[in-house]
């Protein structure tokens, strides 16, 4: 009888440790599962920040993989402004509704004082009497759980990112894991601002390129252009008061008056190179106009814009088609070159195709490395598509007519 017992016990011991077994199974595959799943996301997000996708797309794809990986209710990234205030940036919020009035929206406040007090990460838990308090807005829409944690730039507390659960407690170890979020978004963050301040320097540079080149042209034309007009006149006046007797001295005057046209000519066409006074007074279609009478090679010349466009545009437009015809008929030995310049959808779009041998790169001389940085500095994107021996070559740029946060640029006109 004894014996029976002792079997039944151990029958029932075997169940009980076959539970166990199957439990800890459960949640190491659980555990392995969740582990997958951030690593998943870890990964798809940093082949964001690798690809330098918009800060904006970067922030609203954490904000949805962290409230997805926690199972959250609502995830949020805020910005630290003065005065304690948060600007929030990206995140999927709630809101219930209650008798006495219209929705009320969870604010992105989570644990983010603390976090912005201490620089670390926080947990929230209603449940957990050792806990901090849950602030009064978050009881009343019935969170039990919220984690935040500090985004760090550069030694700054930027901002934080956060989750709260009306369900259930969050996950242990959810502050470790946002952390490595946030340090992730912290990256975005600065990758973005040396993006930023990489375009600012190259905007001022080639503004002070631009202001030079107008003040070297006003130079020649008020100075230099004027005085070998006033020479030319005066050496004129002088030839027709020969007396007929000097015919060879008045013969070699009119040599040295040719010479003296000659040489106006040259630098008016020096002046018009270093800034054409007539992209200034008339705009881009005009100024496009001369350069492809002027051009040696012949120019099919589409373009289809109407009015002034943005100062900046004009004048980097003008240059990318001047130094694609000056490529085209010095290097690639063309015998036809169609310039298109069009806007849409609030972009300038100008495309120059040669005929001639390809083989163009950045590379080969600084001409085309100017233009890149001329149209970065613009916010623009730049294609250069020229094989070796293909017979053509596609120079190809598009220019925003507004600046990146939505506020067009300064309208050029004749005073500017």
């Amino acid at each position: 009888m004894g014996t029976l017992r002792g079997i039944g016990a151990s029958r029932r011991g075997d169940r009980a440790a076959g539970r166990r077994a199957i439990i800890a199974n459960a949640k190491a595959h659980e555990k392995l599962r969740r582990i997958g799943n951030e690593h998943a996301a870890l990964r798809q997000l940093a082949m964001l920040v690798i690809r330098g996708v918009k800060p904006s797309l970067v922030f609203a794809a954490v904000a949805e993989e962290i409230r997805a990986l926690f199972n959250a209710d609502y995830s949020g990234i805020v910005r630290f402004e003065p005065g304690g205030e948060v600007t929030f940036l990206a995140g999927h919020e709630w809101s219930t509704r209650n008798e006495s009035g219209p929705a009320v929206k969870l604010g992105p406040s989570l644990a983010l004082a603390l976090v912005r007090e201490t620089g670390c990460a926080f947990r929230l838990d209603a449940d957990d009497p050792a806990s901090p308090s849950l602030p009064e807005d978050l009881r009343a829409e019935g969170v039990r759980s919220a984690v935040s944690a500090p985004i760090v730039v550069e030694g700054r507390h930027w901002g934080a990112i956060g989750v709260a659960s009306r369900r259930e407690p969050l996950p242990p170890g959810a502050e470790q894991r946002m952390t490595d979020l946030a340090e992730l978004v912290a990256i975005v963050i600065a990758n973005a601002q040396a993006h930023t301040e990489l375009t600012e320097a190259r905007a001022r540079i080639v503004s002070a390129a631009d202001d030079t080149r107008r003040r070297i042209e006003r130079d020649l034309h008020d100075g230099a252009q004027q005085r070998l007009v006033s020479l030319a006149l005066r050496l004129r006046r002088a030839q027709a008061a020969m007396p007929p007797e000097l015919g060879e001295l008045a013969a070699e005057l009119d040599r040295v008056a040719v010479g003296l046209t000659r040489a106006l000519d040259e630098l008016r066409e020096l002046a018009r190179g270093i800034h054409p006074a007539i992209l200034a007074q008339a705009g881009l279609a005009p100024a496009l106009r001369t350069l492809a009478r002027r051009s040696s090679t012949p120019v099919d010349l589409q373009v289809r814009t109407s009015g002034r466009l943005p100062e900046q545009v004009e004048v980097t437009a003008y240059y990318l088609v001047s130094e694609a015809l000056t490529n085209a008929a010095k290097h690639a030995r063309a015998s036809t070159v169609t310039v298109t310049v069009e806007t849409a959808d609030d972009i300038l779009c100008v495309s120059v195709r040669d005929d001639g041998v390809g083989g163009a790169d950045y590379t080969r001389g600084t001409g085309l490395v100017g233009l890149r940085d001329r149209v970065e500095a613009l916010s623009g994107r730049i294609f250069l598509d020229s094989p070796p021996g293909a017979g053509t070559t596609t120079l190809r740029a598009e220019l925003p007519l507004a600046e990146p946060n939505g506020v067009t640029v300064h309208q050029a006109g004749p005073g500017s």
